[in-house]
């Protein structure tokens, strides 16, 4: 069987990125959730804000760490891979992922220190400031990626000539026609995601009957985040659905299943989609509705995937499904959240079992809400990577083999299972501890060293010739 080194490339690549956002779409939203957890503490001085954002700090870190290592080699793979991709988009994409290390990176990795190991050895103003930054530096970093990525969905300000990209307008290319939607898009999905994580995690500890005033509070702040986040998350899916129909027409067509061209197009909530037939098979579909949500009106027009050849139609199935996922559970996200606020009445929303066991269960939907709206994103794109302008067999490294493409991959795959592996062990074992080990630290707080090498002060007393010798304690 002859290996292909464009689809293998495709999956290699698909796999690291896959991997890696599940990290900062957590991270971000987490990151900004300490920060008003600091500002809670730092205002009114009550023990269980500071309770819970030692404790999320610590899970921060752990991610962010898992994040980082996670997401350094994808770089690489644009030399190795996909060299010529590489050096047409140079003049483009290198400046801006440079512009991610100089101004967010840096920005995290500085004031993290602070945050992580700065509690109670800085003013509580500067640990304030430190996890503002934090958080400012993980929306930075989601700004660039973002444009640079929406940039290949909408090339804008840019000329493509003799196979390369020459930038015409920073401008238009940084705040192409996708960007603010796809920007608004993730930034909420991250809100939504570390809003579910810290509810899950909290109904654990509440069933639990764990530190149930800090988990109480964290409980009630999560659900009133999600009240508010998941309702405006799917009417920003709308604005961007509006902006893909127009920049990108086939995506829509394989997100909705759509094979010709018409008016009055059902909105499919079930088939199993034909490709090499071009149709669809047991269709479950209510009339009309597709027209209403993608072009509101009731007889508009959705473009059908007939309308280019077959090699340029993106994987329908993959794109069709991945979509319903990601719809199917943003609605549960928002009937979790209204069922917080009925629950709220006498305060049942943190002693209902079965609420807080399936508060428990939707702290993973989120990542998997990411992944499925990654997938409509990038496999509904194909066959292009830069959308219109080059493909995907021309972005390819020109010497790269099968055999090589699935070398790397394998090795990929294992890696990256230590990692995740190695990373879930030690958060599990966080989360097992919980906030325990604050009140242990805090009992101890009058030994605990203040300033750098305090710990190696030795008491001493002066001798008879007025000199320092070392105090004799307990007969040491």
């Amino acid at each position: 069987m002859e290996l292909d080194p464009v689809l293998l490339s495709r999956i290699q690549f698909a796999f690291v990125v896959s991997f890696h956002a599940i990290f900062p779409v957590f991270t971000i939203g987490l990151a900004s959730y300490i920060a008003v957890l600091e500002g809670l503490a730092f205002k009114t001085n009550n023990p269980s804000w500071a309770k819970l954002s030692a404790f999320w700090t610590k899970v921060f870190a752990v991610v962010f760490g898992m994040g980082v290592v996670s997401g350094i080699v994808m770089s690489f793979q644009f030399g190795t891979n996909w060299s010529n991709f590489a050096q047409a988009s140079a003049n483009f994409l290198g400046p801006m992922l440079s512009y991610e290390v100089v101004t967010a990176f840096f920005l995290e990795a500085a004031f993290l220190g602070v945050l992580l190991f700065g509690r109670d050895k800085v003013p509580a103003g500067v640990h304030l400031f430190a996890a503002v930054m934090v958080a400012t530096g993980t929306f930075i970093s989601s700004f660039w990626i973002l444009s640079a990525n929406s940039w290949m969905h909408t090339p804008a300000g840019t000329e493509f000539r003799d196979g390369v990209f020459f930038v015409t307008s920073w401008s238009e290319a940084i705040f192409n026609p996708s960007f603010p939607y796809r920007f608004s898009h993730m930034v909420v999905a991250s809100f939504l995601t570390g809003s579910f994580v810290v509810a899950g995690v909290s109904a654990w500890y509440l069933l639990r009957k764990r530190e149930v005033e800090a988990n109480r509070r964290a409980l009630s702040m999560s659900l009133w985040l999600i009240l508010v986040l998941a309702p405006t998350q799917a009417v920003i899916g709308d604005f961007h659905g509006l902006n893909t129909l127009e920049h990108q027409p086939m995506k829509v067509a394989a997100m909705e299943g759509n094979w010709e061209t018409s008016r009055n197009v059902p909105l499919l909530l079930f088939a199993i989609p034909d490709q090499e037939n071009q149709t669809n098979r047991y269709e479950v579909a209510i009339p009309s509705l597709a027209s209403l949500i993608l072009t509101h009106e009731w007889d508009g027009e959705v473009p059908g995937l007939n309308e280019v050849t077959v090699d340029e139609q993106p994987p329908v199935a993959i794109v069709f499904w991945s979509f319903r996922v990601m719809v199917g559970l943003g609605m549960l996200m928002i009937l979790f959240g209204l069922a917080g606020l009925v629950l709220r009445a006498g305060g049942r929303y943190w002693q209902t079992p079965w609420f807080l066991q399936g508060l428990r269960f939707m702290s993973l939907t989120p990542f998997v809400a990411v992944l499925a709206g990654w997938f409509v994103t990038e496999i509904g794109r194909a066959p292009w990577l830069v959308y219109g302008l080059m493909n995907q067999s021309e972005s390819v490294t020109p010497s790269l083999t099968g055999g090589m493409a699935l070398f790397s991959l394998i090795g990929y795959i294992v890696v990256y299972a230590l990692v995740f592996s190695s990373g879930v062990y030690y958060l599990m074992r966080v989360l097992y501890v919980g906030m325990e080990d604050e009140d242990a630290e805090e009992g101890h707080e009058a030994e605990r060293p203040k300033r750098p090498f305090s710990a190696t002060h030795v008491p001493f007393e002066i001798d008879d010739n007025d000199r320092q010798k070392p105090l004799n304690q307990g007969g040491h």
